[in-house]
Formats: structure tokens, C-alpha cells, sequence
């Protein structure tokens, strides 16, 4: 059977779940079709390069955020599950390219968003480091993996990849005296960029911790240690540690990701949290080591309000704490207007709320008629191009930034799936 087949019948299927709300049904299959016909490129190597919108490079994070929801349509069409598996084996690739790179061209062609380096590696869209960016498609193999029983992303550039990311996890471990990644851009935005001639502000070594230059959103981090990207680290490195056992059978990689993972979340737990007089003790978004914290939350995953859904092991009372803060104007970056109310980010302007963090409030709660409740509030929102964008004013939603934004797409697809009931196994 064909892709289109197979969508068509899983389309259709859904239609009869969905008679009460055709227009989220109707929403969910622009979203759902768009990112297959607008976004997928295959290969000659067999592998799968996934643009992320209207910027003509694939990021590592948002490429495994893309096609996570056709995991669903994977187990039923191995066509799809080979183009699932053809992207992490392109991630692999670009990892063995350059590790601490956040996004990657098509081809050596050395197009990128700003010359950072005049020796950049022409395959290198942007040199960002960003932990989350090598945990993703960690995530992306392995949930192929456990949900349909493919294997064929698991090559040579997987296990090189893997040496690489642990490698790196335990350099920016100790950021300070053993990390040789600098990253400078001169004359733009100071969030695009790292202070101390590309090092990124001081942190203090040996907490366990993983120091990351940038967020998720691609700004600079305030403080190094960016703890949603360590919870993050701390569920793939889980998966990592079954792949080793049961793939590849290497009982070595399978107790380094075990011993890091334990580390890290020892760490996220004893330093990762403090005590605020209104909520008890949350977590921070940002910590430096040495006590200073930074409490907000951005709308990128990973984010705070995503610790359940990356399938972080929390303390509960600290995570409903923490979820009580990021949804109250305590959060900075919590808006509320006419149109909605949500987590947006300092990536986009003040009172511009984001669709991806909707969907991650929804994916979050226990609560069937709050998902509901925040479908519907995305679907009011789309500024009438009936698609997700990126952030879009809580007063007016005619006014908003990207109009072609995958991700924001797929959030919402997953969303609507999960609603009804379909959920992934991890």
C-alpha cells in the first residue's frame, strides 16, 4: 500500500472518531498532510532531509519533531517507517559531521544563516550548540524502534554519532575547563550570540550537569546549565542505554549513558530546583551553579511545561508546582488577551503567545476537556491561514510571525491524535 493510501485510510478512520468537530478534523488534515508534502526530501543515499518551513535547512530538533506523529501511520506502512528511519540515519550522518551543530544543508553547499566561521564546514547551516539538538533523534530512533520494531536507522553513523554525543555530554559537563566550543556572531542580536569572546556566561563545573550555549528557540542561554534540555538528556540517554542492550549488544556504550543519566538527574534534582514563597519549590529553567537561577519558561520543547511529555522522571509535587508558576503571570513569558492565553518566548515579541506550547499544555494535562478546550483555542487562532504558526499576538491573531512553520504544525496533530486517544509507547 502507498503512502497516500495509507493516509487516506487513517484519514478517513479518524473522520469517524471526529463527526462532532469537523473542523478540527479538517484543521488536523491540512497540518497532518502539509509536513509530508512540503517539507520531505529524499535522498540519494537513502536517507530523509526535512526542512523546517520556510528556512531551506534542516534542524536536528524540529526535523524528529516532524515526522514524530507519522510514527502512527509507520506502523502500518513500511514506506513511511523507512522514511522515518532515513531522517535519523541523516541525522547521524550530520552529527559525525559536526556535533555541536544544530542545523544542516541538503548538500556541502556552504549556505548558512550568518558566517559565523570563515572555516564553517559547508554542510553546517548554524553552529549553535544546543543540547537538545543530539537528544532528539536519540528520541526519534528509538520510538520507531519501540513502536513498529524498525531497525534499519541503527547503521554505523548511529553508534559513531552516540560516541560522539556522550563524548560531548561529559566535555560540557566541565564547560569551563575542558570545552573548546566558542561561538561568536558579531553585529546582531545579543541573544545570538555568547558572551566571553564565545564561551557563553561562567558556570560552575563539575555540578553533573550538561552546559548548553543556546535553547531550544536557538538563543542564548542566561545561564549555562538549561535544565528542561538535562531532563531531556536524562530520558534519552534511558533510551540509549536499551538500544545498546538489545540492538547493538554493547554492554559498554549501555552502562556510560546509564552512569551519565544518573548523574544528570541526580544533578537536576539536587541543584535544578529552588524554594519560591508562592508555589514551594519548583524547578528552574536556568541554573549556573552557583546559585543563581532564572524561573520562566520558554515555549520551544524542551521546555518545563514538557517534562512529562519528554518522559522526565520528576518529583510530582515540584512538577505540579512548577506547572502552577509557568501558567501564572509569575512565568515572564505567560500572556493573556483577547484571543488566548499561553507560554510564548523571548524569541518573538511580548504578548505573542505560541501554538507549540498550547499543544504542550494540552499533551500535559490529565484533563480530556482541557484538550479539547486548547484545540479548539488554536484552531480560533491561525489568523485565518488555517495552519499553526510559530507566535501570534493574544490580542490579535492576524498578527503573528512565520507563516509556514512545520513544527507548530505537527504539535498540533499530536495533540488532536492524543486526544483521541492515541498515544505513543515509550
Amino acid at each position: 500500500m502507498s503512502i497516500q493510501e495509507t493516509m487516506d485510510d487513517f484519514l478517513e478512520m479518524l473522520k469517524e472518531q471526529t463527526k462532532e468537530c469537523p473542523h478540527l478534523m479538517e484543521l488536523f488534515t491540512t497540518c497532518y498532510t502539509n509536513t509530508l508534502d512540503t517539507t520531505v526530501k529524499r535522498m540519494e543515499n537513502n536517507t530523509t532531509h526535512v526542512i523546517t518551513g520556510d528556512i531551506p535547512a534542516m534542524w536536528l530538533r524540529d526535523s524528529a519533531a516532524q515526522l514524530r506523529p507519522y510514527i502512527f501511520l509507520a506502523k502500518e506502512n513500511e514506506e513511511v517507517r523507512e522514511l522515518i528511519a532515513g531522517l535519523v540515519r541523516r541525522q547521524f550522518f550530520c552529527i559525525c559531521i559536526d556535533e555541536y551543530a544544530n542545523a544542516f544543508n541538503d548538500s556541502p553547499s556552504g549556505a548558512c544563516w550568518e558566517k559565523d566561521d570563515p572555516n564553517q564546514n559547508p554542510w553546517v547551516w548554524e553552529r549553535k550548540f544546543e543540547v537538545d539538538s543530539l537528544c532528539y533523534p536519540i528520541q526519534l530512533a528509538y520510538l520507531l524502534w519501540k513502536n513498529t520494531g524498525c531497525t534499519t536507522q541503527f547503521n554505523e553513523d548511529f553508534q559513531s554519532g552516540v560516541q560522539k554525543i556522550l563524548e560531548v555530554f561529559r566535555t560540557e559537563q566541565h564547560h569551563e575547563e575542558k570545552s573548546s566550543y566558542r561561538f561568536c556572531r558579531h553585529n546582531g542580536y545579543y541573544r545570538d550570540t555568547l558572551s566571553r569572546d564565545g564561551k557563553g556566561a561562567l558556570v560552575k563545573s563539575g555540578t553533573g550537569l550538561i552546559w548548553s550555549g543556546f535553547r531550544p528557540s536557538d538563543d542564548a542561554c542566561t545561564y549555562g546549565y538549561l535544565i528542561p534540555s538535562n531532563m531531556f538528556a536524562v530520558t534519552v540517554l534511558g533510551y540509549l542505554e536499551k538500544i545498546e542492550r538489545k540492538i547493538y549488544g554493547n554492554g559498554e556504550i549501555a552502562e556510560a549513558a546509564k552512569a551519565l543519566k544518573e548523574e544528570v538527574h541526580t544533578a537536576i534534582e539536587t541543584i535544578g530546583k529552588t524554594f519560591t514563597e508562592e508555589f514551594g519549590m519548583v524547578y528552574a529553567y536556568e541554573t549556573d551553579g552557583f546559585g543563581m537561577y532564572n524561573l520562566m519558561d520558554d515555549a520551544n520543547v524542551p521546555s518545563l511545561l514538557a517534562m512529562n511529555y519528554l518522559g522526565y522522571p520528576s518529583d510530582k509535587e515540584v512538577e505540579a508546582n512548577t506547572r502552577r508558576l509557568l501558567l501564572s503571570e509569575a512565568n515572564p513569558f505567560y500572556f493573556k488577551g483577547a484571543k488566548a492565553a499561553g507560554i510564548g518566548s523571548p524569541h518573538t515579541p511580548s504578548n505573542y503567545i505560541w501554538h507549540i506550547a498550547m499543544a504542550v499544555q494540552g499533551l500535559t494535562t490529565g484533563d480530556r476537556e482541557e484538550k479539547r478546550r486548547i484545540l479548539e483555542n488554536m484552531a480560533a487562532t491561525t489568523g485565518g491561514k488555517g495552519v499553526m504558526h510559530e507566535g501570534f499576538c493574544c490580542e490579535d491573531d492576524t498578527r503573528y510571525t512565520r507563516e509556514w512553520f512545520s513544527w507548530a504544525n505537527a504539535m498540533y496533530a499530536e495533540l488532536f491524535l492524543n486526544y483521541l486517544g492515541y498515544t505513543l509507547d515509550k
